[in-house]
């Protein structure tokens, strides 16, 4: 039977796991059974450049942290050697991890979860393929970039020219008015033949 200090450790492992689990916003859990020393080391400095957490876990403790946080589902493909990456980053433990497989077929892609629910291997390999949040947000910030530009213009010439808002807009207003005065213009013009066509009329008569 084991021993109190060792179910003491268990507890706490478990509780670590568990905790890890419950943090990530996306966990993919591997087979790295065949990988060499040098190619191990390799993965494990992608990860960690890409900010992902990778451990080594034994099947009976994730089972157990598994349950924990609803996860049961991974409870299928719980055997065989197990490491798992973790991530705050919603796409970089799957894109790490399949852009090594590519490369390396020893490493096999179990299973995975997001966000408390467990993923299929297709929606890790779609997710895989997902920008990760520095793409999307260069993408957006790309996007947005002339209108901020064209805004940033006109609060640096307003702040410059010390023009209060008001003051701009009755300067705007004030350019449009000379400009809709001529298109009145004709219209009086042809009005002017009409109401003096009956006055010729009469004196004819």
């Amino acid at each position: 039977m084991p021993s109190e200090k060792v179910l003491e450790a268990k507890k706490e492992k478990v509780a670590e796991i568990t905790e890890a689990l419950k943090s990530a916003t996306t966990g993919v859990l591997v087979d790295y059974r065949g990988l060499t020393v040098e190619e191990d080391t390799k993965l494990r400095n992608d990860l960690r450049a890409a900010g992902v957490k990778y451990f080594v876990v034994k099947n009976t403790l994730l089972r157990l942290a598994a349950k924990e946080t609803g996860l049961d589902e991974l409870d299928d493909i719980l055997h065989g050697p197990t490491a798992l990456a973790v991530s705050e980053d919603a796409v970089a433990p799957a894109k790490v991890l399949a852009d090594f497989a590519k490369d390396n077929e020893k490493l096999e892609i179990k299973s995975g979860f997001m966000d408390g629910k467990v993923l299929s291997l297709d929606e890790i390999s779609k997710l895989a393929k997902t920008p990760n949040m520095e793409t999307l947000i260069a993408k957006i910030m790309g996007s947005l970039n002339s209108p901020i530009s064209g805004l940033a213009r006109l609060l640096s010439t307003i702040a410059e020219g010390g023009v209060e808002i008001p003051d701009l807009i009755a300067k705007k207003a004030a350019e449009a008015e000379p400009a809709a005065a001529p298109a009145e213009q004709p219209a009086a013009t042809e009005e002017t033949p009409a109401e003096e066509a009956p006055a010729q009329t009469s004196d004819a008569e």
